[in-house]
């Protein structure tokens, strides 16, 4: 299934709670939309969704559960629950939270990865912003990881997505696959992921976040 990842566009389709798009039908649309184009999977957060999309697409899915806790900075799958739930509901590949970051419930983020992998037998990508973090979550048993979470902790708030840097990094310290996530607003920013070494890209504001992009450009007319 990775292989079908392979420098490949995976296109992540999602919409803000409070949008008209964060519906089923539609983010399935977006998804099937984007498949009939050339995308060789997609990512989608929240298990209605993943349902919604598994009934359309037949390529692979990265799924994920954003939740909050009071106890944690941990948003995205945090817990056992949440990333079982997202496999269930169809996502071959379950995006954790794999920073070094306390999780929830004071849960450990091996002990998950293997809940996954024995549980459901799906493979888990580990999102993370640094090589410390990725470095981590490979020897906790990740099978492929992401550079999604750069630029967004408290650790790294002053960096600017994509991470790059931590794309080189990664790329030749691991020998799992690298995914370049987060910041990817171009082309040729995706040219430039691949030339690092990525395994794939994914790109979702850029390409479906119609609200954020709208707002920018509403406010930038302004």
């Amino acid at each position: 299934m990775l292989q079908q990842l392979h420098h490949g566009l995976i296109v992540s389709c999602q919409a803000p709670v409070d949008s008209p798009l964060y519906d089923p039908r539609i983010i399935a649309a977006m998804a099937k939309a984007a498949v009939n184009q050339g995308a060789v999977g997609v990512r989608i957060e929240s298990t209605d969704h993943i349902c919604a999309v598994r009934e359309d697409v037949d390529v692979p899915i990265i799924g994920l559960w954003k939740r909050q806790f009071e106890d944690s900075e941990v948003y995205i799958t945090p817990t056992s629950v949440e990333a079982v739930a997202v496999a269930n509901a169809g996502s071959d590949i379950v995006a954790i939270d794999a920073t070094l970051r306390p999780r929830p419930r004071g849960e450990k983020l091996a002990d998950i990865i293997q809940k996954i992998h024995t549980d459901t037998g799906k493979l888990v990508m580990a999102d993370v912003d640094s090589l410390e973090g990725a470095i981590a979550a490979v020897a906790a048993g990740a099978d492929l990881v992401g550079t999604t979470l750069y630029g967004y902790t408290e650790d790294t708030k002053h960096q600017t997505p994509p991470g790059f840097d931590l794309l080189q990094a990664m790329v030749e310290k691991l020998e799992v696959p690298i995914i370049c996530e987060g910041g990817l607003t171009s082309i040729a920013m995706c040219q430039t992921a691949f030339k690092l070494g990525a395994y794939a890209v994914v790109v979702g504001t850029a390409i479906t976040g119609i609200d954020l992009q709208v707002r920018a450009y509403v406010k930038g007319i302004r």
